[in-house]
C-alpha cells in the first residue's frame, strides 16, 4: 500500500479527534468524513469495526498543484484512514502524496507532493509522540 502508518493506544473516538486536531495544526482542513462502517451497516447490514476516512486538504499546496496540472484534482484529497483494531488500539494510515501525485510524471508536481508528504509525516509523528 502507498501509505505510512501509526498505531495509537487511544480509543477510536479519541483517535479521530487527535488526528483531526493534528491535521488542523499542520494546515490541513477536513473536506469530508466518511463513516464507512455506518454506511456498510445501513446499506448491507454488515457489522464491522469502526472505520473512518478523513479527506484532508492543505489549500496552499492544493492551489500550487492545480497551477501545475489543471486535472490534478482527480487525485485529491490526501486521505487519512482511522481504523479500530480488535485489541482496542486505533490504526491511522496516511495516503502517501508522492505515490499518488507521482502518477503525473511531472517533476514540478512531484516536488510539491514531497512537501505534502513532509507535512503529513509531521502529523503522523505528532500523533506518535
Amino acid at each position: 500500500m502507498p501509505t505510512f502508518n501509526v498505531t495509537l493506544k487511544d480509543d477510536f473516538e479519541t483517535a479521530v479527534k487527535r488526528v483531526t486536531e493534528a491535521l488542523t495544526q499542520n494546515k490541513f482542513g477536513i473536506l469530508n468524513e466518511i463513516n464507512v462502517d455506518a454506511v456498510l451497516k445501513k446499506k448491507l447490514d454488515v457489522d464491522m469495526p469502526r472505520y473512518r476516512i478523513l479527506s484532508a486538504c492543505n489549500a496552499p499546496i492544493a492551489h500550487r498543484l492545480i497551477s501545475q496540472h489543471v486535472d490534478i484534482g482527480a487525485l485529491f484529497p490526501c486521505n487519512v484512514l482511522v481504523r479500530e483494531e480488535e485489541d482496542g488500539t486505533t490504526s491511522v494510515s496516511f495516503l502517501d502524496p508522492v505515490k499518488v501525485f507521482g502518477l503525473t510524471n511531472n517533476p514540478d508536481v512531484i516536488e510539491i507532493a514531497e512537501e505534502a508528504r513532509t507535512e503529513m509525516m509531521r502529523v503522523r509523528d505528532a500523533l506518535a509522540s
